[in-house]
């Protein structure tokens, strides 16, 4: 691929940003990298691969990202040295770009957002998720790393909402990715920073904007949290994320964000309130691509007893058990059928394992 790459990349033009992020997606990469120092980068099937271009200088670099972005987000950048935005190429795509500064200058990150929203069916998402947005209220949590497709599984979601039910869906997110189209469901997408101060505020506010559906992009602290819990609580379904890498884990992580005499009333609102969690992840295909795995998780009378009770290392156990009935999955059992079908490679489900000892055993078994 690399050399693919270099016999076909255009060698020493690297100032116009819109005709490199147009060859980029050519490519069918994720991800478009610019950093002082190096040629342009793109990550394909999550390795980088350097393009056969100019080294960039920090001028360079610094022409082509301010190109693109208006004098109030220069001051932003300014001002903090980060910026998270995202923005629209006419006839070419969807981009969401964070500036960074580096000892050497100005550094890029592009990630390519597809412009056409996918259905749940086209990535084989698990036809429970059908099941679970048609949820009148409750807490539907997507985790995993950067980069394992959370935003996408949530479009997806949203879409099958807005292709069948007629809901108001507010969408709070840093910065908003995709963009939807009003079919049955009315949407309106607020980007934190540019439309509301915080997630927080928007949450607060959105109670009173007569939402059926609320996405919160990142849940980053306590206040989101007990917002988005809140909300749920009170007749919402509320879509959420979060960078845990597995579904006992995520309830862990909400526990401890708050103080130790807040979690008893916190384990009992997501008892009540928690519906599923999906915990995703992408691993290398055999012969190129990804395939994503996903663990789920889904709240039944005995799941909720024990995150009241404080026994969420049960969970894990719970979730093996009568998973035709349940609907339930883990993520070494996804991985094992992923290896049975020949998708993924052995060395690539292990090193991409939560628990590759457990794997490593039922690989032994088989």
């Amino acid at each position: 691929m690399s050399e693919e790459i270099a016999n076909t990349a255009e060698p020493k033009k690297v100032l116009d940003i819109k005709k490199l992020l147009k060859s980029v997606l050519a490519y069918g990469s994720s991800d478009l990298h610019l950093v002082v120092g190096s040629e342009p980068q793109i990550r394909i099937d999550k390795e980088l691969r350097p393009l056969n271009l100019a080294v960039l200088s920090a001028k360079d670099v610094e022409e082509m990202a301010y190109s693109l972005i208006e004098d109030k987000q220069k001051k932003v950048f300014e001002d903090k040295n980060e910026l998270d935005f995202s923005f629209e190429l006419e006839n070419i795509g969807r981009f969401r770009a964070n500036y960074y500064r580096t000892i050497y200058g100005i550094a890029c990150a592009f990630r390519m957002i597809p412009i056409d929203i996918p259905t749940l069916d086209q990535f084989n998402n698990n036809p429970i998720f059908k099941e679970l947005v048609k949820k009148e209220k409750g807490l539907i949590l997507v985790t995993g790393p950067t980069g394992s497709g959370k935003s996408t599984t949530l479009a997806s979601m949203l879409h099958e909402i807005n292709m069948t039910e007629r809901r108001h869906i507010i969408t709070i997110e840093d910065p908003v990715e995709f963009v939807h189209k009003n079919i049955k469901s009315l949407f309106s997408q607020r980007d934190v920073g540019e439309n509301t101060a915080s997630f927080a505020a928007a949450l607060k506010y959105s109670l009173r904007q007569d939402p059926d559906v609320i996405l919160i992009g990142e849940m980053r602290d306590a206040e989101t949290i007990g917002a988005a819990l809140t909300a749920a609580e009170t007749g919402h379904l509320v879509f959420g994320t979060l960078h845990t890498n597995s579904a006992p884990g995520t309830i862990n992580r909400i526990i401890d964000v708050f103080d130790g005499d807040e979690q008893p009333q916190v384990r009992a609102q997501l008892a009540s309130s928690l519906v599923a969690v999906i915990s995703q992840s992408l691993i290398p295909r055999v012969g190129g691509g990804k395939v994503a795995t996903q663990e789920v998780l889904i709240t039944n009378p005995a799941i909720a007893n024990l995150i009241r009770e404080d026994k969420v290392h049960q969970i894990y156990s719970q979730m093996q058990l009568n998973q035709t009935e349940t609907h339930m999955s883990t993520q070494t059992q996804e991985l094992l059928n992923l290896l049975q079908k020949k998708i993924i490679s052995k060395e690539n489900a292990i090193k991409n394992s939560n628990r590759p000892e457990e794997l490593q055993k039922m690989i032994r078994g088989l």
